[in-house]
């Protein structure tokens, strides 16, 4: 498996995130996944946070380098998610997203394959 890049995540966004994964009693493998890039993340305080990193509500565009198709949207919690328009934290991209800076490439296991993506802009 392919090094995981290095992330960052706002201690406001890593409070709300583990507020949200704690309530879901499923564990799925994203939850799983959310919950081990949490323990591995820098944490900032959000005024602290680089401009061109992944935070929730941030809006990105990022590839899929498997098809090359690109995508421009905003990540979200759930209760905010808008198909076609966002994408949820807790969706494979989401979670995989998250944290990123801008140039970032990451294979993201997903439901037995690899989502690899690669952060173009944080806007």
């Amino acid at each position: 498996m392919t090094a995981l890049p290095p992330i960052t995540v706002s201690r406001r966004d890593r409070d709300r995130l583990h507020a949200l994964l704690d309530t879901i009693a499923d564990a799925s493998e994203v939850v799983e996944a959310l919950y081990q890039e949490l323990e591995r993340a820098s944490v900032l305080d959000v005024a602290q946070m680089p401009a061109d990193v992944v935070a929730l509500n941030s809006r990105v565009r990022f590839i899929n380098e498997e098809s090359g198709k690109s995508f421009e949207t905003q990540l979200v919690l759930p209760r905010d998610h808008r198909p076609g328009e966002t994408v949820s934290v807790l969706m494979p991209a989401g979670a995989a997203l998250l944290g990123l800076k801008v140039g970032d490439h990451i294979a993201w296991p997903s439901e037995g394959k690899t989502l690899r993506l690669r952060l173009i802009a944080v806007e």
